[in-house]
């Protein structure tokens, strides 16, 4: 697996170099700009990113914008993007960035400082502060400009609880009671999937965030890393205990099949068929998972507001505040080795500004990070879930924002998947990953918990 990995990997760069000599790489002129973003399985994606291209190169006669979608699961694109990083040859001038890697490809040259452009940009303003932050480097330098940020909770099917005798609206007050539900489901119910909690290496980052740091943020005040002391927690009981719910779903036979949890399709797997085909009754998602099921989306579903619910993700026991919820969203970044970084910001500014923001928010069931996007009635009349997963923004955590996290997300879905396919028990792939995290930050920057 891992050679064939590698061979992908190889195979990937020599396209990629091969495709920026087909185009217009960075460096040909200042009048011509390589843009690269990831297409996710669905057409969203790329027709507002071909839309924006069209306006802006009507608005500046003489300009040209190469769009380079990858269409890939997240950590093959994250791969791909950092392979494109590495030679001026095939950087990028403008390059979708989810917020979790900025500081990392910050620190390693990939992306410039926007400090010198946002001070001219009066739209600034119109940003939430936090929203800011999270396009910012180690240096405290402003690397990305976001364009959405996220909340995550239960979905789960009115119809099938029905079937199943369980009341809604369904308010789950703890973790047990999740796990009772899909027990429930699987004996009541047999045909559908009771319980979906991305696990494992094929869904990348959705695994570690909306599936294992939901389940820990949830246990423990701290997670994964102690801001007051600048070190990752180790021999952690909560870790442990979140393990233990991934091998209850997948070795308890509550989770989907190994056919869909080992796939790179994994994501577009649930929100695209399986949800709207009623196959499976519980899914610990996004609130973008809707804007699959808009007219816009890859699977239009005029039924599912009316067939799904939603409900909060609960703590482990109920204890305070009582819900949990991760947030994390993307930005554009302009490339460090860009030679028309002038016209990168004019597109990267043209691609965030209200109305593009507008747009893009209410096609993905996005979150503004824009005040006045937040506040406009078109947005929040377009969608029926809006308030519920912004009103998640009270209890929600984010990552941790170091360069050290890409690599420790890495090890939470190694300890996933060893759990869920039967490989460790959830101490042993705790004790694994702690000597993991010790590896990559050093003895001295870990603490027990």
């Amino acid at each position: 697996m891992k050679r064939s990995r590698v061979l992908v990997a190889t195979v990937a760069a020599a396209a990629l170099v091969a495709l920026a000599g087909c185009s217009s790489s960075s460096g040909s002129d200042d009048k011509t700009i390589k843009v690269v973003f990831q297409d996710y399985g669905s057409d969203v994606m790329a027709n507002f990113m071909s839309t924006a291209k069209t306006a802006f190169e009507k608005a500046n006669p003489g300009m040209t914008i190469n769009l380079v979608p990858i269409k890939a699961a997240e950590n093959d694109y994250y791969t791909k993007l950092s392979l494109m990083n590495r030679a001026a040859a095939t950087a990028p001038d403008v390059m979708s960035e989810d917020t979790f890697l900025i500081r990392s490809d910050a620190q390693a040259g990939y992306l410039a400082p926007l400090d010198a452009y946002v001070s001219k940009w009066s739209d600034w303003s119109n940003f939430f502060d936090n929203a800011k932050d999270a396009g910012k480097g180690d240096d405290g330098k402003i690397y990305g400009i976001p364009t959405g940020t996220d909340t995550r909770a239960l979905w789960y099917n009115k119809q099938i609880f029905a079937k199943a005798g369980i009341p809604t609206p369904w308010e789950p007050k703890t973790w047990d009671d999740v796990l009772a539900a899909a027990k429930k489901i699987k004996a009541t119910v047999p045909d559908v999937i009771p319980l979906n909690i991305f696990s494992g290496k094929a869904a990348g980052e959705a695994s570690a965030m909306q599936g294992f740091e939901m389940l820990l943020y949830g246990a423990s005040e701290k997670g994964l890393y102690d801001d007051a002391t600048g070190k990752w927690i180790t021999g952690s009981k909560a870790f442990t205990d979140a393990l233990d719910v991934i091998k209850e779903v997948y070795q308890g036979g509550l989770g989907p099949g190994l056919e869909v949890t080992s796939d790179t399709n994994y994501q577009n797997t649930i929100n695209n068929q399986l949800m709207p085909q009623g196959k499976l009754a519980i899914n610990l998602d996004g609130s973008w998972s809707s804007g699959a099921w808009l007219p816009t989306g890859a699977t239009p579903w005029s039924e599912w507001n009316t067939v799904l619910g939603t409900a909060p993700m609960p703590t482990q026991h109920g204890q305070a505040p009582g819900k949990i919820s991760l947030s994390g969203g993307w930005t554009f970044s302009m490339g460090a080795k860009s030679q028309a970084k002038d016209l990168a910001w004019k597109f990267i500014t043209f691609l965030t500004d209200k109305q593009r923001s507008l747009d893009g928010n209410i096609t993905t069931a996005g979150i503004p990070v824009r005040k006045d996007v937040a506040a406009d009635p078109k947005y929040t009349a377009s969608n029926p879930t809006s308030e519920f997963f912004s009103s998640l923004v009270d209890v929600t955590k984010f990552r941790p924002a170091t360069p050290d996290y890409p690599k420790i997300s890495n090890g939470i879905q190694v300890a996933m998947e060893s759990v869920m396919t039967g490989q460790a028990s959830p101490a042993e792939a705790a004790k694994t990953y702690d000597s993991t995290v010790e590896g990559i930050v050093g003895k001295d920057k870990t603490e027990s918990k």
